[in-house]
């Protein structure tokens, strides 16, 4: 004699159904609340600025602000708001505030930030806001431009034994793990491609020691290029220049940008 299998009821269906929607529910929730496209309101910009708690809205109103000003829309009832962030211990909210700062060059509170900004400890902050000075027409923003311009050393920061994480050819990010001093992290500041390993992994490292040479990300020059047009002054072309004839890695538009601010610097000194 044979026994029929029993089939689920009404209350398994109902879990498995359930259980299958969470697994599409979630990633979409946590999708649409991190996601810096989704439009906010006038509300929500006001109430993202507001909640101290959670740094991520901050930066979600910020890139909301660099879109309607791109569209040449009014927001300035939210500039305070954006001086606020750019005092803030948040790496990236300082970043993207340096760089909605330079999208209206006539608000002179942004300037005044943007002058603290260009000496902030942080290279991206000061890449973001030496175009953005730039745009003031403030020629405070040519060292860093320059430095823009030219490889960076990623340094050692501590002293200890080094093992490096990454190879020749590899490109990085801001954040991009380069390797370990010990058991510390040593990540990169600034995107590039890594041109050169100047120490080998087992060597014992002092602080301030190079260990990689990464070469210019081309949206950094590309930025500085265009800066250098606005405020660039003689001893600039030396590194202008360099970018005016074919450079490995780099798109046409660099060459031609390149020519044109190796152009307009001598004939602004000039005048």
């Amino acid at each position: 004699m044979t026994t029929g299998s029993k089939r689920p009821g009404p209350r398994a269906y109902f879990l498995i159904t359930l259980f299958a929607l969470l697994l599409v529910l979630f990633p979409f929730l946590f999708w649409y609340y991190t996601w810096f496209g989704r439009p906010l309101t006038a509300r929500d910009l006001d109430q993202y600025f507001a909640d101290k708690s959670k740094p991520r809205h901050a930066q979600h109103a910020l890139v909301q602000l660099s879109d309607h000003l791109a569209r040449h829309e009014n927001v300035s009832r939210w500039y305070p708001n954006v001086v606020e962030q750019a005092s803030s211990p948040s790496l990236e909210l300082r970043e993207t505030a340096a760089w909605v700062m330079g999208q209206d060059p006539k608000y002179a509170p942004f300037h005044d930030a943007l002058l603290r900004l260009i000496h902030d400890p942080e290279p991206m902050v000061r890449r973001n806001a030496a175009p953005a000075l730039a745009a003031f027409g403030d020629p405070a923003a040519r060292p860093e431009l320059a430095v823009m311009l030219q490889p960076y050393t990623v340094p050692a920061p501590i002293a200890g034994k080094l093992k490096y994480r990454l190879k020749l050819g590899d490109y990085v990010n801001p954040g991009t793990l380069v390797g370990h001093i010990e058991d510390a992290e040593v990540r990169a500041a600034v995107p590039g491609e890594v041109r050169a390993l100047d120490r080998e992994s087992g060597d014992t490292v002092k602080p301030g020691d190079p260990l990689v040479e990464l070469s210019p990300d081309p949206n950094h020059v590309w930025e500085a290029l265009r800066a250098l047009y606005l405020v660039g002054e003689t001893p600039d072309l030396e590194f202008v220049q360099r970018y005016t004839h074919p450079v490995p890695g780099m798109p046409e538009k660099i060459e031609r940008q390149a020519e044109l601010t190796a152009e307009a610097i001598p004939k602004r000194a000039a005048h």
